[in-house]
């Protein structure tokens, strides 16, 4: 088995999932988590590449974040999309990074992504609340390259 497919068991992706489903019951935004053992190019060209092949630039209101993670390079971006980055300031994602550092260093990684993505939602919700009509136009669940 390669390091990806070790990374989390079956029981920590559903309570991944189950956070991210959490955090997007106040916020508009679309949250997901891309995992991948590694990459050749700069990480974060290579998130926005994935943001896109994933279509989350798909999103209404052009608020996707992509918590992307290189398994075996020990790297990880989080990657948003335009509509973010026009209402947001540009340390807007320092919090949500620090605090997923802080446990990836202790190599908790689920709590760590858990952390990640809570905060996200947090982050998000202060700009894109959650509206009575608003769809969940991506899936939740976490992706692999």
């Amino acid at each position: 088995m390669s390091e990806v497919e070790e990374f989390l068991s079956h029981e920590d992706e559903q309570e991944i999932v189950e956070a991210i489903r959490i955090a997007e019951k106040y916020t508009s935004g679309e949250i997901r988590v891309h995992l991948e053992s590694s990459t050749d190019e700069d990480p974060l060209k290579h998130a926005a590449d994935v943001f896109h092949n994933l279509g989350m630039d798909n999103t209404e209101a052009r608020n996707g974040v992509l918590i992307y993670i290189a398994v075996e390079a020990h790297r990880f971006v989080i990657f948003g999309d335009k509509g973010i980055y026009e209402k947001v300031p540009h340390d807007f994602w320092d919090i949500t990074r620090d605090q997923m550092q802080e446990y990836f260093r202790k190599r908790l990684f689920k709590q760590g992504i858990i952390a990640g993505v809570l905060s996200a939602g947090e982050q998000l919700q202060k700009y894109f609340p959650w509206e009575k009509d608003d769809i969940n136009e991506l899936p939740d669940e976490l992706s692999r390259g």
